[in-house]
């Protein structure tokens, strides 16, 4: 426990949470969180302070998941519900800072030469004090998260000109890269709202070149917005992002996928956390936006993972897989 008593302030309290649950690949329950983290453990052993100290811990769960911290919740084996028992974790390939976060280059700068000073000045005090208490409580640590530099991404370099694109009515062209596709179509849109849903920009558009509206994910866009010189042909409503964000939740629940996990593995671990996933009979039933970014994920887990439907899904997935052995053998 560490030894001093000082008030730690809020934000170095939630940095010494997201540090130890990426230290761990197991998780870490309630108390060992309260017991060994910088910013609670101070008050762990006092008695009259352990209430106040758990709803901390509540309100901290829930900002740091407004942050898009990606912050998991694991059931322990024949004991779900059991709160005592649950394990947090933070993957480390899912972490990243949110998209509506953006840095200068020059503060972007300065954070790599931070993130670099603290790779090799490493740990405070106390949080070295808290990474070997929970060692030495059998809690198995990843060396490597030790030195663990956030991983800082910019926002999509075609936000800001197409947020600008949208305020002065102006059309605009990009390249755009469909899944699937080699090369790059360049398309030719009046952007009307840019919305974030399910952890990724998305522009709504009308495409001038189709005469329709479409929706594109932003880090689609491979290459500079260009304006085009001719005025937007269709301006936004004033509730374009709300009724946006309607159709996009919309489809997110109409879009199921059925998938089989191997039991205690990563991808049952992620899956079941996931949003809206509901178990049946032949296996868990997971919602998705675009199909597409659900076979990026799947694919990743290998054979841990198995689609039942749909179809499209599961050929999908069968093509990443088949690229991957013709890239690397």
């Amino acid at each position: 426990m560490p030894s001093s008593s000082r008030r730690v302030p809020v934000e170095e309290r939630l940095f010494s949470l997201v540090l130890a649950l990426l230290a761990t690949e197991q998780g870490l329950t309630k108390a060992e969180i309260l017991s060994t983290v910088t910013g609670y453990a101070s008050r762990y052993d006092i008695a009259a302070d352990r209430a106040n100290l758990e709803r901390q811990f509540e309100r901290d769960k829930e900002e740091l998941r407004e942050l898009g911290v990606p912050l998991e919740t694991v059931d322990a084996p024949g004991a779900d519900g059991d709160t005592k028992l649950q394990r947090y974790r933070i993957p480390p390939a899912r972490y990243q800072l949110p998209d509506d976060i953006v840095f200068s280059p020059e503060e972007y700068a300065m954070l790599t030469l931070a993130a670099q000073v603290w790779r090799e000045g490493s740990l405070s005090t106390d949080s070295r004090r808290a990474l070997t208490k929970l060692q030495s409580l059998g809690v198995r640590i990843d060396d490597a998260i030790i030195g663990f530099a956030p991983s800082i991404r910019t926002r999509d370099a075609s936000h800001e000109p197409l947020t600008a694109a949208i305020e002065r009515g102006q059309q605009v062209v990009f390249p755009y890269l469909k899944p699937g596709q080699t090369a790059a179509e360049h398309r030719t849109v009046s952007p009307l709202a840019l919305v974030f849903h399910e952890g990724r920009w998305h522009l709504h558009a009308f495409d001038d070149g189709v005469d329709a509206r479409r929706t594109f994910l932003l880090r689609r866009i491979v290459g500079p917005v260009v304006v085009s010189g001719s005025a937007a042909t269709t301006r936004p409503s004033a509730d374009e992002p709300a009724r946006v964000l309607d159709e996009l939740a919309a489809l997110w629940r109409s879009t199921v996928a059925t998938v089989r996990v191997r039991p205690g593995s990563e991808a049952d671990i992620v899956m079941r956390n996931r949003p809206g996933t509901e178990e049946a009979a032949e296996g868990l039933q997971v919602h998705a936006t675009d199909l597409d970014i659900l076979a990026d994920e799947l694919a990743a887990f290998g054979a841990d993972v198995r689609v039942l439907a749909p179809a499209e899904l599961r050929d999908a997935v069968r093509l990443r897989w088949e690229r991957l052995v013709q890239t690397h053998g």
